[in-house]
């Protein structure tokens, strides 16, 4: 059961946490309405909060003091901190749609090159402050919180359906799970320069030939990989 004792309103006994229904899943959740300066004031608050003190600091009553609020002030937009997760992982990765839109999904590039390109879009935004910062605190909060863990799964599921999308067109002998499978793969490999390659990390310089090296490398396995080889067990 996932406790959170900075809060105001308590989830439902029976889950522990609020359920999509009760987080809102329709367009906002609680009384939240964007672009209001108060609520705009608090997700700054809240994503500051995240990326420069981490996971431990990430409370509503931290997240008041950082806005220059009243506790009850937040609670009432925001009574549970798991909302703020949600808006923040679900602008996030709106945000990296219309990049997406912009860079990759245009007339005249070959699916190689769209393959290179996100790489290099997604490695390039791991070697920044906030990517590198904020997702590993999104994954220390996931270990101890069942819907922020389901939220972060739903968020790396739409990276990797789209980059299954550019697999299916090079490789169309996959299967769609061989598709998703590979997709992984090439999700975790990004995602596992962060510690080491990421913002201040130990060999963050190297990230620009690291993501020559990638590009490269995961475009010649997506087209010549074969289902037998997926399959196969070491």
């Amino acid at each position: 059961m996932v406790r959170n004792t900075d809060t105001l309103v308590e989830a439902p006994r029976e889950t522990g946490i609020a359920s999509d229904e009760s987080m809102g899943a329709g367009p906002r959740p609680g009384t939240y309405a964007r672009g209001t300066e108060t609520v705009d004031a608090i997700l700054k608050a809240a994503h500051d909060v995240l990326i420069e003190e981490g996971a431990s600091a990430f409370t509503i009553r931290r997240i008041a003091s950082a806005s220059g609020m009243k506790v009850g002030n937040v609670s009432y937009h925001f009574p549970r901190k798991e909302m703020l997760i949600k808006i923040m992982l679900d602008e996030l990765l709106d945000s990296y749609d219309k990049l997406l839109e912009s860079e990759v999904r245009q007339p005249g590039i070959s699916p190689e090159d769209r393959l290179r390109l996100i790489v290099k879009l997604c490695l390039d935004d791991i070697a920044g402050k906030r990517t590198t910062r904020l997702f590993t605190e999104l994954w220390a909060l996931a270990n101890h919180n069942d819907f922020i863990a389901d939220r972060v799964r739903a968020f790396y599921q739409r990276v990797h359906d789209f980059i299954g999308e550019v697999v299916t067109e090079l490789n169309p002998a996959l299967s769609p799970d061989e598709v998703h499978t590979l997709a992984l793969y090439i999700s975790a490999s990004m995602e596992g320069t962060t510690p080491f390659l990421g913002f201040q990390k130990p060999w963050a310089q190297k990230m620009p030939q690291i993501t020559t090296i990638a590009a490269e490398a995961m475009v010649m396995l997506a087209k010549s990989i074969t289902p037998e080889q997926i399959a196969r067990k070491l």
